[in-house]
């Protein structure tokens, strides 16, 4: 399904959105979703990780999880969901043999990058890499985000680097065992109910990392990381695994998904994809060649048939998407594509005037403009969907859910 330059929008539909845009620009209230949903009759609910979210739009993993300032700022926003800081994991004697991913390094760069096809878009540029802290101190900051999160019922994620071996090197399952086993006994503590939710970061830095080098290395990372997590968990950890955009190339991401989804245990949920590498500056980078890539390869996964296993195999992992989400436009692109919500990062940190709202802070300013903006906000492109005949209403609702993997149907 190709998506037109502009919307297309009755006149009375968009009176209306105008309206509602109007009355919450200067201060965006916490329960945007809702308000759509009473006025503008889209129903915008969704799920992360198993969990049903008001939204599709969560905040991912990065320099802006890292103090509770942010985690309050996002939840006060309504935000749907707050991944953490990327944590190297420990053993219990504080080893920790990914130690090189934790750097601190606080400043980032927001720039525009002109993309493969000449579209300018917005990538930021930082040299850190996962938490700079010890575990202690991440399990403490954890639990105190979780306490804020409070009755908000906004899912508060952890995210970890656990120990990837080269080529003939055993797994330190003891950095898996100590550090899983503490981040539940913190989840419990805090009577967040039910499983942990935990995401297992593969970097972007590790693309260009001499690890990384052997795709039989990188293969068996993913055939054996979703089990000794899992195991670790003792059956209390709905695991999700950030895939990295490798510098292989696209059939080498779709081995990558191939063998994830062949795992066991699957994992619960993928996060797709992490940003991609420039090996000559040595950097990670977003913008349009991110997203590009990605729909490309998601489309390509379907093309090969991975999303829809023949019966009796258990039902592919849902998809969360990340990558140049910096529009509600690109989040239905990824939606067609089966991703059931968006982990944003990078458009958190534009300039203020690229957004709607006037007032609010950051994260409430670019929710505002991801489901409200006239012609990129998700709410007019899915009354475009509607209105081109490919999005039925229901019970007078047009429902966000109803659009996933509807590009593929």
């Amino acid at each position: 399904m190709t998506l037109p330059d502009t919307p297309t929008v009755p006149s009375e539909r968009r009176v209306r959105l105008e309206a509602v845009f109007e009355r919450t620009r200067t201060h965006p209230p916490s329960d945007l979703a809702a308000i759509i949903k009473q006025d503008l009759r889209i129903d915008l609910t969704t799920r992360y990780g198993g969990v049903p979210i008001a939204h599709p739009f969560g905040k991912a993993s990065g320099q802006l999880s890292c103090t509770l300032a942010q985690v309050e700022d996002d939840i006060q926003a309504g935000l749907a969901f707050v991944v953490l800081k990327t944590v190297v994991a420990e053993d219990s004697t504080g080893g920790r043999s990914m130690g090189a991913w934790s750097v601190r390094d606080t400043k980032m760069q927001v720039e525009t990058r002109i993309s493969a096809t000449g579209r300018e878009g917005w990538t930021v540029t930082w040299t850190g890499r996962g938490w700079h802290g010890t575990l202690a101190d991440y399990l403490e900051f954890f639990e105190q985000a979780l306490v804020l999160a409070g009755d908000s019922n906004t899912p508060i994620v952890p995210s970890v680097k656990y120990h990837l071996p080269v080529r003939g090197e055993p797994f330190r399952e003891a950095e898996y065992e100590h550090t899983t086993t503490q981040l539940i006994e913190v989840w419990n503590r805090a009577g967040s109910g039910g499983d942990l939710i935990l995401e297992k970061d593969f970097s972007p830095t590790l693309a260009g990392d001499q690890r990384s080098g052997d795709p039989s290395t990188v293969l068996r990372w993913l055939e054996r990381v979703p089990g000794l997590i899992v195991s670790a968990g003792r059956g209390c950890v709905r695991l999700g695994v950030k895939v990295m955009n490798g510098i292989a190339g696209d059939e080498f991401q779709i081995a990558m998904l191939k063998t994830l989804m062949e795992a066991e245990p699957a994992p619960a949920f993928l996060i797709v994809f992490n940003r991609l590498f420039d090996t000559a500056k040595g950097v990670a980078f977003g913008g349009w060649d991110l997203s590009d890539r990605n729909l490309r390869v998601l489309d390509m996964a379907h093309q090969r048939g991975l999303r829809l296993p023949p019966p009796p195999s258990p039902p592919p992992p849902p998809l969360s998407a990340t990558g140049n989400i910096c529009s509600g436009r690109m989040m239905l692109e990824y939606a067609l594509r089966g991703c059931e919500n968006g982990q944003v990062h990078t458009f958190f940190q534009l300039p203020r005037s690229e957004y709607t709202a006037t007032e609010g802070n950051r994260s409430a300013a670019a929710l505002h403009t991801l489901l409200l903006h006239p012609s990129e906000g998700l709410v007019p492109w899915l009354w475009h969907l509607h209105e081109s005949g490919s999005l039925e209403e229901v019970d007078g609702l047009l429902r966000f859910h109803d659009v996933i993997g509807l590009g593929h149907a």
